[in-house]
């Protein structure tokens, strides 16, 4: 009986599949790597950085996690972007992966490694920066190819609305552009905090403030790292077509549970994922769009909780949506 069942053919395939995941979880490179895409992705390219290896044993090395479904890929243009899987309830060996990601989640990265990834954080980040600083001027022309504020605009304001905050609330808006949200949060909020770390757009929000005659507004130039060690705190943060930009949205999140007081939220307007790469060089874009998975888990390791959300669909292809995370009391 039990030769037979193990003969079986549906048998023989779980026996293989889970031959597979352990020869892929039985190598210490391939398990540092699942360590380094705990919340990031990262290219081939930037991996081989940060591990000094060769793309092609790196590429040989990926595979084998792929083929184990312990990663997943992303085309981000002409680049193929590597993260962990998400494990789901109805994975057959969840409680294995769950485990030996619990195990390896725990161990220090080297010090050099953390280096490494700054510094591709930090020229992800610089690339987007450059665009803003050569474009400040087009700003809004070359967002219109995608997105028009006008075109989300009343359900934003639904949004907003209904996270019941007083006049009395600490807002910020991070990357606010030439200030159209910020004008509309100025009204409505007593206390903003106007956070963007290109000095020419900041420039352009001020004008937009100071030309309509608020002076209930505070710009800060630099990042959510820097607002955070500033020790600004908030009840409401939002960004509005700006994550996109942003090296390393996980940290971001981290960044923003920190400033938020208990019960805050967190307001996200983006991009659901495509495959328009023109986006990149037309409007410094430096990921198409983001998936509701990566959000929610970026999301639970900073112990914000999913809330409202709205779809909306644009022209050319585009799909927008607006999503609320509460920080857990």
């Amino acid at each position: 009986m039990e030769a037979t069942e193990l003969n079986h053919p549906a048998s023989a395939d779980s026996i293989e599949q889970l031959t597979s995941l352990n020869k892929a979880l039985a190598d210490s490179l391939r398990l540092l790597i699942l360590r380094l895409l705990k919340s990031e992705s990262f290219g081939v390219l930037e991996l081989s950085r940060i591990l000094d290896v060769r793309q092609s044993a790196l590429s040989h090395h990926l595979k084998i996690l792929a083929n184990a479904n312990l990663v997943s890929t992303r085309r981000e243009g002409n680049s193929i972007f590597y993260r962990r899987v998400f494990v789901t309830g109805e994975d057959p060996y969840r409680s294995i992966k769950e485990s030996v990601f619990d195990l390896i989640d725990d161990l220090p990265l080297a010090a050099q490694s953390q280096k490494k990834i700054k510094q591709i954080q930090l020229e992800r980040a610089q690339l987007s920066l450059n665009f803003f600083n050569r474009n400040a001027d087009k700003f809004r022309e070359q967002q219109g190819l995608i997105v028009a504020h006008g075109d989300y605009a009343p359900s934003l304001h639904d949004v907003i609305a209904g996270l019941d905050l007083t006049p009395a609330a600490t807002v910020m808006e991070v990357g606010p552009g030439e200030g159209q949200l910020l004008l509309e949060l100025a009204n409505r909020f007593d206390r903003i905090t106007a956070l963007d770390n290109s000095r020419e757009m900041l420039d352009k929000s001020r004008q937009a403030i100071v030309g309509a005659g608020f002076d209930n507004v505070q710009f800060v130039l630099g990042d959510t790292a820097i607002a955070n060690k500033r020790g600004l705190a908030c009840d409401l943060i939002v960004f509005d077509m700006v994550m996109h930009h942003i090296s390393s949205p996980a940290k971001t999140f981290k960044d923003c549970a920190a400033m938020l007081h208990q019960g805050g939220y967190l307001l996200l307007i983006d991009l659901c994922t495509h495959d328009q790469d023109w986006v990149r060089e037309s409007c410094g874009d430096l990921w198409l769009g983001f998936d509701e998975a990566d959000l929610n888990r970026w999301a639970d390791e900073a112990s914000l909780s999913p809330g409202q959300n709205s779809f909306l669909a644009l022209r050319n292809g585009f799909q927008i949506q607006i999503r609320g995370y509460q920080k857990n009391s």
